[in-house]
């Protein structure tokens, strides 16, 4: 299901509303695909496909919900030529050699308007994992800025509910330990820390505006030169990760949890799904139980979550 989890805490207080009420507030804003001169669209889709209709899905007392994104994408270089053709018309017509901004602009705007309904369509998924008991919100997202759709639409929702959406607080979380500084730490010392091990996947860059880079790709990290580029100055930005054998991952400088994979020791053992069965439940309950174990013990190796401010604030 999720392959990244970019996460926020949840501040006291907040409570699951009625799933009825939840559902009414999705169906509010339930995707819809691009118009014809419509760049971008986004709304709720069921997370467990197009065969069910319920847009709000709750596991266990979690929250798993999914938004789906569709661009309509013109290339730069089309829109570009475009416009100087219009350009070029514009100044034979007129006889005038320059064009202010404002008629650029313009002619922008009606050669979008003109490629839009030929162009291709892209779709793209993202999936919210709220879990009221962990006070986490988690989002398959490896940014935050990739994170944010979902999460102003979900509190847009939430707003629909009376006495809701003013009650959910999220909070960035901000540890002790910035993600880079640790990661040189366990990188320096050849330590991973508690239930977690290193794995063969890093990237260090410079912190200068030069951002020269070092890349280690299914190479050991346990090497004197590691430590002497961090020692030199380059810090690290991604490290490849395994928690307790069970989830491999690469952690961001950013705190982000990207790539993450579950290893076969997660699976064994699930049954298949029957025939008329889908498996989301057995995989959003396998997908919530190891994030649940996973992102403490990350956070706890950071330096706890004791430090959080608003998010977006």
């Amino acid at each position: 299901m999720f392959k990244n989890a970019c996460y926020f805490r949840i501040a006291d207080g907040f409570e699951l509303p009625p799933l009825p009420a939840l559902e009414k507030a999705l169906q509010k804003t339930r995707f819809v695909p691009t118009g014809p001169t419509q760049a971008e669209s986004s709304g709720w889709v069921p997370p467990r496909g197009a065969k069910h209709s319920h847009l709000a899905e709750l596991v266990g007392g979690q929250l798993i919900l999914k938004l789906c994104t569709e661009k309509r994408a013109v290339p730069s270089s089309a829109i570009k030529a475009g416009v100087e053709e219009k350009i070029e018309r514009y100044k034979k017509e007129t006889g005038q050699e320059r064009v202010g901004a404002r008629a650029k602009k313009e002619f922008k705007e009606e050669v979008l308007l003109d490629l839009l309904p030929r162009a291709f369509t892209k779709r793209a998924n993202t999936l919210l994992w709220l879990a009221p008991e962990q006070k986490l919100l988690v989002v398959d997202s490896g940014t935050l800025a990739g994170a944010d759709r979902i999460v102003s639409a979900l509190l847009a929702a939430l707003l629909e509910i009376p006495g809701v959406g003013s009650a959910l607080d999220l909070q960035l979380i901000q540890t002790e330990l910035s993600p880079s500084a640790a990661m040189a730490h366990w990188l320096s010392t050849r330590e991973a820390p508690s239930n977690f091990t290193i794995d063969r996947d890093c990237e260090l860059k410079t912190p200068d505006d030069e951002k020269s880079s070092v890349r280690y790709a299914r190479h050991t990290l346990d090497i004197d030169e590691v430590a002497q580029h961090i020692a030199a100055g380059k810090v690290p930005t991604q490290l490849a990760m395994t928690w307790n054998d069970r989830v491999s991952f690469v952690l961001s400088d950013t705190g982000q949890v990207r790539r993450m994979k579950m290893l076969d020791v997660v699976m064994e053992g699930v049954d298949k799904p029957g025939k008329d069965e889908d498996g989301f439940d057995a995989d959003a309950a396998i997908l919530t139980g190891e994030l649940a174990g996973l992102l403490p013990d990350l956070l706890d190796a950071l330096g706890s979550d004791s430090v959080a401010v608003p998010a977006g604030g």
